[in-house]
Order: C-alpha cells, then sequence, then structure tokens
C-alpha cells in the first residue's frame, strides 16, 4: 500500500502555536493522510535570518521551530516518512541529522534543489553529484538514506545538451543516493514527468504531487498565469501519473502546496486533494 502524507510547508499558516498545530495535524489524520514530510528548519529552532527569508518570501514559518514536533506527531498518529534537509547541514553534521531522523522514525532525508548551483554548468553539476555521494555515504553509514527532490531548475540543459537532472542521475551511486521525484516542477519545465518516473524506477522513492490549472473567473485576458491546485482541479492527468508511479514502487505520494488554496484555506485544500487520493491512489 503506497503510503499518502503531507509536507509540512503546507501547514505553516495553521500552525501559529502548539494547540493550532495540534487541531491541524488532526485534521490531516482525519482527511486520510497517514503520514507527514517535516523540514528541518521548522522542526528546531534556527537562525533569525532562516524565519526573515520565509517572512520576506511571502511563507512565513513563525515559531514552529519552538514546538515539541516529537510529542505533536506521536499524538497525531500520523507516520513520519521523511525529513527535509539542507546539504551543507548534513556535510557539517551528519551524526546529528542521523539521530534526529531516527528519532522520529524517518527512513529518508530529502535535499531539496540548490540556489548555490549553476545547473546549466555541467561541472558545477558534478561537483553537486560528488557532494552528495558523499552526504548519502555518510547517512547510509548510520542506517539513513538520501533523497534528492527537484524543482524546476535541474531540467535546464548544459553545454552537452544533457539535463543537469540526466547528469545527476548518472553521476550519484544509487546505493547512497537515490530520488523524490516532484512532477508539478518537471511538467512546469516542458518535461514528460510519467516517463521521467519510469527512467528513475526504483530510484523514485517518494513522490511529490500536486496539481496545474487556473481558478481565475471573469474576463481576464486571453492568457492567463496557471498555478497549483487541488488533486483533480486542474489539467495535469493525475491519473496516469500514479498509475506509473505505483507501477515503479514509490513508497509515498506527499501532498504539497504553497498557496493558491481553495477559500485560501490550507485545511480545505488538503482536504479536498485527500479526496481525490482517497478515490484513485488507494484503487
Amino acid at each position: 500500500m503506497v503510503v499518502q502524507a503531507i509536507q509540512q510547508f503546507q501547514l505553516r499558516p495553521v500552525i501559529g502555536n502548539e494547540k493550532q498545530a495540534r487541531f491541524t495535524l488532526q485534521a490531516v489524520k482525519d482527511a486520510g493522510y497517514t503520514a507527514i514530510e517535516l523540514n528541518g528548519f521548522m522542526i528546531r529552532k534556527m537562525p533569525l535570518i532562516v524565519p526573515l527569508i520565509t517572512w520576506f518570501a511571502g511563507m512565513p514559518i513563525g515559531r514552529s521551530g519552538r514546538f515539541d514536533w516529537k510529542k505533536l506527531i506521536a499524538d497525531s498518529g500520523l507516520k513520519v516518512i521523511s525529513i527535509h534537509e539542507d546539504l551543507g547541514e548534513i556535510l557539517k553534521n551528519p551524526q546529528k541529522r542521523i539521530e534526529e531522523a531516527k528519532a522520529y522514525g524517518a527512513n529518508y532525508i530529502v535535499i531539496t534543489g540548490m540556489f548555490r548551483y549553476d545547473y546549466s554548468d555541467y561541472k558545477s553539476v558534478c561537483e553537486l553529484a560528488e557532494k552528495l555521494n558523499k552526504a548519502g555515504k555518510l547517512l547510509n553509514e548510520g542506517g539513513i538514506n538520501l533523497l534528492y527532490h527537484n524543482h524546476n531548475c535541474e531540467f535546464r540543459r548544459v553545454e552537452s545538451g544533457e539535463t543537469a537532472y540526466q547528469i545527476l542521475l548518472e553521476k550519484t551511486d544509487p546505493q547512497y543516493v537515490n530520488f523524490e521525484f516532484d512532477s508539478y516542477w518537471a511538467i512546469d519545465a516542458g518535461c514528460d514527468a510519467a516517463q521521467l518516473m519510469d527512467v528513475l524506477g526504483s530510484r523514485m522513492k517518494l513522490w511529490h504531487v500536486n496539481d496545474r490549472g487556473i481558478r481565475i473567473k471573469g474576463k481576464k485576458g486571453s492568457i492567463l498565469k496557471s498555478d497549483s491546485m487541488e488533486l483533480g482541479d486542474g489539467n495535469i492527468n493525475l491519473n496516469a501519473l500514479i498509475e506509473t508511479a505505483k507501477r515503479n514502487g514509490v513508497e509515498a505520494v506527499i501532498l504539497e502546496t504553497h498557496r493558491n488554496w481553495v477559500d485560501n484555506s490550507p485545511i480545505k485544500s488538503f482536504q479536498r486533494s485527500a479526496e481525490f487520493l482517497n478515490k484513485y491512489l488507494k484503487s
């Protein structure tokens, strides 16, 4: 059975304090999700610059790092499927990150797209692959598995004509590095997401899912900007992607949206998306 999960970042507007976080996690469980993916910068105290960066980006995380997330998660009955972490932090403090992941019962630590790297430069991408292999080996020695999560920047092409994502797939060792595939960003970059899933095969351990479409109503001009949508309300062929993910043995499907929620409510949004997953993921 594929695990149905949600990314903690989607919950940030409705976890302003521990009481609110407890209510929200219960709503997550009641909707049909059985797991959550955490973020290192949201479950422990961080330098002031981190919440400031998220605030300036219009996606503030508030004081979530001060909460007792171990107790909140335990009380909710949700499983922690993985933890998003910074590559530099893993290389600097691998044992701490291993201990933290184990304390939450997570098998995976996930690195998201690296803004410090030039994904259009072959040498830079190869250097990133080397660092991923090193970090993955360190975690593997402690019994934790490393995954790489893409955005759209990895589908830029380097001098050879390959995409950065192809190079990362070729240059990383499957023993130490595998993937959390985000189909939304691959589609945003013009890729065939189902084909990429088949290329990843068993290296795609987790799948980030989102839909994409246009919510705007009325006369707004001939060209509109698309955005994330609740699952089943957009135009991505999610049923085909679900079948492809299942065929390749994906362990968990993880919902993540950052904005454009129905009625501006992340709770209503994940509840609506859960209706789709409850119907099609479990069929």
